[in-house]
């Protein structure tokens, strides 16, 4: 067996992976408007995956603190709180015993299945709409990180069809990011990341 040892370290792995998956994908979105209307989803789903922050003062505050953590401080979103900086100490939140649920699409999560059952219970409108083409979109990405080589449109369709057990409707001329663009996408972050830790350790070693 294969083990992931070059992963990126979680910074919050009580989250799990998927969140910063979701988290990084923020990241990539260049419409504010857009991506502040998935962040709000990003933060629903942090809230359910660790119900025990609501029993802290200000569980809503952490939330967005523990977001921006994990966004590395460069999420530019509108949040109801200020901008924590690197330099605050932010407690982080308590390990969970995560329940045994089954998961019916494995390369797309649970955390995407609690996205959208979250989004079916929304009132009818742009804002819903937004959020349904989105999830759809991140349902070709991560499953390109899970497949590359085999995934074709009219399959991420209907698995979004299967997950949202038909109550989310995509609009007629709505089409999924090319399979080029969004690997393209990925190459570029990863050598924005790669840029920064380079100048992140030169600029310690001038140190």
């Amino acid at each position: 067996m294969e083990y992931n040892i070059n992963r990126k370290k979680l910074e919050i792995p009580e989250y799990g992976r998927n969140v910063q998956k979701m988290i990084d994908y923020a990241l990539t979105i260049e419409d504010k408007e857009k991506r502040n209307a998935f962040t709000q989803i990003i933060i629903t789903t942090m809230s359910q995956i660790n119900p025990n922050c609501k029993e802290v003062a200000d569980y809503k505050h952490k939330l967005w603190d523990h977001l921006h953590i994990m966004a590395n401080y460069n999420l530019d979103v509108d949040s109801p709180y200020p901008k924590p900086k690197p330099e605050d100490q932010i407690s982080k939140p308590d390990k969970i015993e995560y329940k045994n649920s089954k998961i019916r699409f494995r390369p797309y999560g649970k955390n995407i299945e609690n996205m959208i059952d979250k989004v079916i219970t929304m009132e009818d409108g742009e804002e819903k709409q937004l959020l349904i083409e989105m999830i759809a979109q991140q349902l070709k990405k991560s499953y390109l990180q899970w497949n590359i080589n085999s995934c074709d449109d009219e399959m991420i369709l209907q698995h979004f069809e299967q997950l949202s057990n038909g109550q989310l409707k995509l609009q007629e001329n709505f089409k999924l990011h090319s399979t080029r663009k969004i690997l393209s996408n990925n190459q570029k972050n990863k050598n924005n990341q790669k840029n920064k830790n380079n100048q992140k350790n030169k600029h310690q070693k001038k140190n």
